[in-house]
């Protein structure tokens, strides 16, 4: 028996990677391009002018055959030049704070407590005091489920035109309305294998014209996530600087005309609505939200475990019926449970994981 005849399948309501389609998942198998051939600069174009109409933006849109904490570092390397304020609200933001200052860069933090979001008015009180060059923000904190107000902070960060507005939106990219121009942010990026709904390996990324000035004066970017090697393949041939995962690029290209034949407006709607539907669940059951109310996330809802029970052995049950949820992050382990609401997921979906954990919950009150 093969490794993966061992392994059964659980349908995805984890916080990535998610569930994916079937026909993305047969994309996946297209027949394979040169990935310096003509062929694949006219996939790249069309995938880039589709994320383009995604992101609402006129701008430069790059593919990268990375994890999303590649991005990280790439806007720590092209972005910073001594001194950026990190947004610090759970561990991701916890974790590109970090990652800032592994890249040599200077880094300071205003971090609020799990579960709460940093607001806008606290980060203008940072950076009036000044001496900070970038801001590195994370609009949905997958591990608490709390989104960030990005249009406050937009506005705010339109009094500091000097300090790059880096945004990661990991788990909220292509789920949540992200207009890029219209908010100003210098770069922001996300992994595929979350709202996206393809497997993991291809992170979507923007780069604004102020942030490629400055990239054109940092030293010391390397090569890999150098946003002029980006940009120079880009210009030149509609290509990667460096060989691609080829088949997400189909998948993804794929994956957005889905996005456009379901409709934005609707897509971003069918979000909020499963988002409100789990949240109403989870306190129709007696449970709590751990997000503060008014930032709450529309793709992943984190529910106190106010109840002791055992999340693991929840699991372990909801296995039987080919289904999952994930544990609370870090030390939220056993403390709180999340529940994912995002890609392709559709509303009979929620239902479907809520009476199973239903069911499951009455099973171990009778016993």
């Amino acid at each position: 028996m093969s490794v993966s005849e061992k392994i059964k399948y659980k349908k995805l309501f984890i916080p990535g990677p998610v569930e994916v389609d079937k026909p993305i998942l047969e994309e996946m198998g297209h027949f394979m391009i040169g990935h310096r051939s003509p062929e694949f600069s006219v996939l790249a174009e069309d995938t880039v002018e589709k994320l383009r109409k995604l992101l609402f933006t006129d701008g430069r849109v790059f593919l990268s055959t990375s994890s999303s904490s590649g991005i990280w570092e790439a806007s720590a390397r092209n972005c910073v030049e001594k001194r950026a304020l990190s947004a610090v609200m759970g561990a991701f933001s916890d974790k590109w704070s970090k990652t800032v200052k592994l890249c040599g860069k200077e880094n300071e933090r205003i971090e609020v407590e799990m579960g709460k979001a940093v607001k806008a008015d606290a980060i203008r009180a940072k950076l009036e005091e000044g001496n900070f060059d970038a801001l590195t923000v994370v609009h949905n904190e997958t591990s608490t489920g709390v989104m960030s107000k990005l249009e406050k902070i937009a506005k705010v960060m339109k009094d500091f035109p000097d300090v790059m507005f880096l945004v990661d939106a990991v788990s909220s990219m292509s789920a949540v309305k992200l207009e890029i121009d219209k908010l100003g942010i210098d770069c922001c990026f996300a992994g595929v294998q979350k709202a996206f709904g393809l497997p993991p390996g291809l992170t979507v990324f923007t780069v604004s014209d102020k942030a490629m000035e400055k990239a054109k004066k940092m030293e010391n970017k390397g090569y890999y996530f150098n946003f002029e090697v980006f940009e120079k393949y880009w210009s030149e041939k509609k290509q990667t600087p460096t060989t691609p995962s080829i088949s997400h690029i189909f998948a993804l290209n794929r994956q957005l005309d889905r996005f456009f034949e379901e409709g934005l407006e609707k897509r971003f709607a069918r979000h909020r609505e499963m988002a409100d539907y789990i949240r109403n669940w989870a306190v129709g059951q007696g449970f709590e939200l751990f997000a503060e109310e008014g930032y709450r996330s529309d793709t992943v809802t984190t529910i106190v475990n106010n109840k002791g029970l055992s999340i693991a052995g929840i699991n372990k049950e909801l296995a039987e019926k080919e289904l999952m949820i994930s544990n609370g992050y870090g030390p939220m382990k056993e403390k709180n449970f999340r529940i994912a609401h995002m890609g392709d997921l559709k509303m009979e979906d929620m239902r479907q994981i809520t009476a199973a954990l239903e069911e499951i919950m009455a099973k171990g009150e009778s016993e």
